[in-house]
């Protein structure tokens, strides 16, 4: 299984700040995880604005903690892109949005607990 991990879900992977659910957990040791572009601008973004605490600056941080767990990085491509015009307007959030797309042309199933992005054509876990 392709997994593509939410901000929140990556954050707290690293943080142990809430505790995923065990079929999240026994997933994420054995599927192939992704971390989109836009999960990284987001958390450079909010970083920036000090709107999200991390232990560490996100380009230490982010880069060491893929290469722990084997995350690969997925690039924000135009096909993902072009696919934003097709989807409903049920989430606000531009970067929810584009991981939402990623996973749809891509094939990959989004690990969030968001309950907006499970209304998607998306496949989903939590």
């Amino acid at each position: 299984m392709n997994l593509l991990l939410d901000t929140c879900t990556f954050i707290w992977l690293l943080s142990d700040e809430r505790p995923l659910p065990d079929q999240v957990k026994i997933a994420l040791l054995t599927a192939d995880l992704s971390l989109s572009v836009a999960n990284v601008w987001e958390m450079s973004a909010k970083y920036g604005k000090r709107a999200l605490p991390l232990p560490e600056p996100p380009e230490r941080l982010i880069p060491r903690a893929r290469a722990r767990y084997g995350i690969e990085s997925l690039a924000i491509d135009e096909a993902s892109a072009l696919h934003l015009v097709k989807l409903p307007a049920l989430h606000a959030d531009p970067f929810d949005r584009m991981l939402v797309s990623q996973a749809i042309v891509h094939g990959l199933t989004i690990v969030t607990p968001d309950p907006l992005v499970t209304q998607y054509p998306a496949r989903t876990m939590w």
